[in-house]
């Protein structure tokens, strides 16, 4: 790894790190305080799907837009995007506003996470390192907001604690600007920009349903069937926190397992590591089976992208990058929806129990798929 994409590398993720911390935070705070913010817990699971669901709509767009004025221009506007929708979050009241602000979050989102990836996978070898370093960056940030950030709102209250990291999010535009600008900017390739899905495509669906859906959002509610709402959000938000202190490790390490011993053996374990955590939690043990959810999740998050890279001529990254980020974010945007509208009909249980043969089904077609990735 050259010097020069580290430090892109890095200063990117770093972008990407500040302004997640608002958007960290809302998925513990709000399903329990839904309440304080005017709204109903169907109303949580409409505005946690719909940062994602504006994302699947317009990843494709983004790629090409970004292909036009270039990945440091777009990280700069992101970065503004992203910190204005926290503020919004902490001086909203009901849901229309919030709804505003989550499709801001998520067209600022989709923009920054496809300019961070670009960025780490610029250079093919050892690119699973790379996108591992990015990955623990990431973490630093939301990390941070879902220890300290879920403590300080018991303390200053659920609405109050987002106006607080929203100015915090506004370090992220100085950050931005020191990225190099670009000498050449690629020319976007004449085809939609949505193929059908390959299997991987599938699998991130899968994964994205289950674990930045159903989990996200059902950790904190699982657990206030046990404890107070004010231990069940310290607790969830400190589940969450450690999510991305084990990604802070686990990416990297999956990413430098993948370059030596290959990126899609690496992704299959941990998707096999993932399908138990869920079982383990369907069984009662939510937080054992959170550890194995988490641990997965991290070395997901590095070779995942990076067997998606390494499948493509340098010209299609952006753009299958942009295919498999909404696929996983489809799966992402329902899983709140199922949550919010079957969590007490069904049962905590019944949904952790329903992934895991899907995950392991989509892990099948994917190993026995053969088939390069088709426009």
């Amino acid at each position: 790894m050259t010097t020069n994409n580290i430090a892109t590398t890095s200063v990117s993720a770093g972008v990407l790190s500040i302004i997640l911390i608002g958007d960290a935070l809302i998925y513990v705070v709000l399903p329990v305080n839904a309440a304080e913010f005017g709204i109903t817990l169907a109303w949580v699971g409409v505005l946690l799907s719909a940062n994602r669901l504006i994302r699947i709509f317009t990843y494709g767009l983004i790629a090409r837009l970004t292909d036009a004025i270039g990945l440091r221009q777009m990280t700069i506007i992101s970065a503004m995007a992203g910190a204005s929708s926290t503020i919004l979050y902490g001086i909203s009241d009901g849901g229309p506003i919030l709804l505003f602000a989550r499709i801001v979050w998520g067209l600022s989102f989709a923009a920054v996470s496809l300019t961070t990836l670009a960025y780490a996978v610029a250079e093919r070898e050892r690119a699973g390192a790379r996108v591992g370093l990015s990955r623990a960056i990431q973490q630093i940030g939301p990390g941070l907001s879902l220890s300290a950030g879920a403590w300080l709102a018991g303390i200053i209250g659920p609405q109050a604690i987002f106006t607080v990291l929203g100015l915090l999010s506004l370090t992220a535009i100085p950050l931005a600007l020191t990225l190099p600008a670009e000498t050449e900017k690629p020319i976007p390739a004449s085809r939609p920009w949505l193929p059908r899905p390959v299997c991987h495509d599938l699998l991130f669906f899968i994964v994205g349903f289950g674990v930045d859906g159903v989990f996200t959002m059902t950790i904190t509610l699982i657990l206030s069937g046990v404890v107070s709402i004010e231990a069940a959000m310290l607790s969830g938000g400190l589940l969450l926190a450690l999510r991305r202190v084990v990604e802070f490790f686990c990416a990297p390490l999956g990413g430098i397992l993948g370059d030596r011993f290959g990126v899609s053996l690496v992704l299959a374990l941990s998707v096999v590591v993932l399908a138990v955590g869920f079982a383990v939690i369907g069984t009662g043990w939510a937080f054992t089976g959170a550890i194995f959810i988490i641990v997965a999740r991290g070395v997901i998050a590095a070779v995942g992208p990076a067997a998606v890279a390494l499948r493509e001529d340098q010209k299609d990254t952006m753009h299958r990058l942009a295919v498999m980020q909404t696929w996983r974010d489809f799966g992402a945007a329902i899983g709140p929806l199922v949550s919010g509208f079957l969590f007490y009909e069904l049962g905590a249980t019944t949904l952790y129990y329903a992934i895991v043969p899907t995950l392991l089904a989509a892990l099948v077609l994917m190993a026995t798929d053969r088939r390069a990735p088709v426009s």
